[in-house]
């Protein structure tokens, strides 16, 4: 097939062109909602993991289980500011509403608490 120069030079800009943007859109698409939603349960679930392991060795009130709940509330905030929503660990259930207490896991505090 013989075509003119200027036409060839014109597919060839189109083909890579085309190529380009393929290229693009496969590395940069956006990941699905599962996929996001995984991260951050699996973020979430370690946080809250964490503060649980630090309220039961170090006491409701230590330095660890605050830092622990610094943490699990920061990972809240992330989920919740991104995807809209957040993974309570504790009721197996994702939360589409910013209603987490700072106080979490107050059952421990009882047991923390003597007269």
């Amino acid at each position: 097939m013989n075509l003119p120069h200027h036409w060839t030079q014109h597919l060839a800009k189109t083909a890579l062109i085309a190529a380009a943007l393929t290229a693009f859109a496969a590395f940069n698409a956006p990941t699905s909602r599962a996929d996001h939603n995984s991260a951050c349960q699996v973020r979430l679930a370690k946080a809250d993991h964490k503060l649980h392991e630090a309220i039961e060795h170090h006491g409701y009130r230590s330095g660890q289980a605050e830092h622990a709940r610094r943490d699990l509330a920061e990972a809240r905030e992330h989920c919740y500011t991104t995807y809209h929503e957040w993974w309570d660990e504790d009721e197996h259930r994702w939360h589409t509403d910013h209603d987490w207490k700072d106080e979490d896991h107050e059952h421990y505090r009882e047991h923390d608490e003597h007269p």
